[in-house]
């Protein structure tokens, strides 16, 4: 890292000022950009070709930064700044920051939006692979992790409504791990038309859900291209996404138990399907 000569130590610098609005999701929209913390995160935006415009160092941390971002080859357009405490924990959110922050272009031609048109045939053209559907995960952690289940298990697109979190949300990508960068996401308008639009295609898509006649999961006659579809954290699936899907999956546990997490219930799923045909 080539660092520039002056040492940012203003709260007040435009610099600081707007890393602080990409924490807030309309400054993300906005501007196309977002923010990402740490070593890990940085590695594997750069890895997958994600366009960062600037480094962001803690002063106390130039040394070892420099070590350990060595063999990372940023753009040269990309700017380095080396950031005072003070500064620097303005923009951190976290309680023991790493002493990196990168600002980043947001992945527009990989995570993508669709209206829901009559006889569109999106799920032929954008879903190919193994897919998994989400519907209103609102907790940005679950996202991120499902998403971290969903890159181990061979899922090549996830699917989810409008209303789901955000991608870019600090909590999501943390807990994603950096599947952002490695699995492609389709946001779409109208969840329970894509579910009838996939299954026009030839697709089976499970919901699940404990439905009239739903199947227990480890006796559900599967295949490689079956969708399971997730729902909402407190509320479950609506009754128009589980009437659009083929039929109800449920995950056997002990008696007198609450409902698995939504996360644990998508990578148990997601597992059941690697255990049988693979992650390839």
């Amino acid at each position: 890292m080539q660092f520039e000569s002056t040492v940012v130590t203003s709260r007040q610098n435009p610099v600081i000022l707007r890393a602080v609005r990409l924490g807030q999701k309309k400054y993300r929209d906005a501007e196309g950009a977002f923010l990402l913390h740490g070593v890990k995160l940085t590695e594997e935006a750069l890895a997958h070709g994600a366009e960062i415009e600037l480094v962001l160092v803690r002063e106390d941390s130039a040394a070892r930064m420099e070590f350990a971002c060595k063999d990372m080859v940023f753009s040269s357009r990309c700017r380095f700044l080396l950031v005072g405490d003070s500064a620097f924990e303005k923009i951190s959110p976290e309680k023991s920051p790493e002493g990196i922050i990168c600002v980043a272009k947001t992945l527009d031609k990989f995570h993508k939006s669709v209206t829901i048109k009559k006889g569109n045939s999106f799920a032929a053209g954008d879903c190919r692979g193994r897919l998994l559907l989400l519907e209103s995960l609102r907790d940005p952690g679950n996202l991120g992790t499902i998403l971290r289940s969903a890159a181990a298990f061979g899922v090549d697109c996830v699917l989810m409504s409008s209303d789901c979190a955000e991608l870019y949300n600090p909590r999501t990508l943390r807990a994603a791990m950096g599947a952002i960068f490695k699995l492609p996401t389709l946001r779409v308008d109208d969840l329970p038309a894509a579910v009838a639009a996939l299954r026009q295609t030839g697709r089976r898509v499970w919901a699940t859900a404990l439905a009239r006649d739903a199947q227990q999961l480890d006796r559900l006659t599967l295949s490689p291209q079956d969708c399971f579809l997730i729902g909402n954290e407190g509320h479950g699936l609506s009754e128009a996404a589980i009437a659009a899907a083929d039929g109800a999956v449920f995950i056997p546990i002990c008696l007198h138990t609450e409902s698995l997490n939504a996360a644990a219930a998508a990578s148990i799923c997601l597992w059941e399907q690697a255990r049988r045909f693979g992650t390839e």
